[in-house]
């Protein structure tokens, strides 16, 4: 990873923080996109739409706007002029792991970006179990397709 990369990923880092922290103190509420999504479309709160609609909106247009001024989609292949191609397993399973990836944040009262980055930072006992429930399941599914299967690099 040459420094250009590590620096793009410490300002975002940087960057998501803030936008947690500012969350937080502004209006009170935790920046888990499966909580901020899902109060939208399914419960519809009143006067509660405008921030989530924002917050979604800088979500899509963040790196639309990094696009439009020439900083491309990023290189995250490790090889230069490479970007994210094609899901390797094809659009279907990809569609199956969104899927599963939904079913998984309703079983897990929140998503990595609600446990991981804000219910971390609460010191939540629930977020740090979830997050070490991601780690250890990510950490597995990598050893089983790599080696088990023979999949990825």
């Amino acid at each position: 990873m040459n420094a250009m990369a590590s620096l793009q990923g410490l300002v975002g880092g940087v960057l998501i923080g803030l936008s947690a922290v500012w969350l937080m103190g502004a209006l009170g509420r935790i920046a888990g996109i499966s909580g901020i999504i899902g109060g939208l479309i399914t419960q519809r709160p009143k006067g509660d739409s405008a921030w989530r609609v924002a917050f979604l909106a800088g979500l899509i247009s963040g790196p639309l706007l990094v696009m439009a001024v020439g900083g491309g989609l990023g290189n995250v292949a490790g090889v230069p002029g490479a970007v994210i191609g094609e899901p390797a397993g094809g659009v279907p399973l990809m569609l199956l792991a969104g899927l599963l990836v939904g079913i998984g944040t309703g079983l897990g009262s929140g998503c990595t970006s609600g446990h991981g980055v804000c219910g971390l930072a609460r010191l939540a006992p629930r977020s740090m179990a979830a997050t070490g429930t991601f780690l250890v399941a990510a950490i597995a599914t990598v050893y089983v397709v790599r080696h088990v299967i023979g999949g990825g690099v």
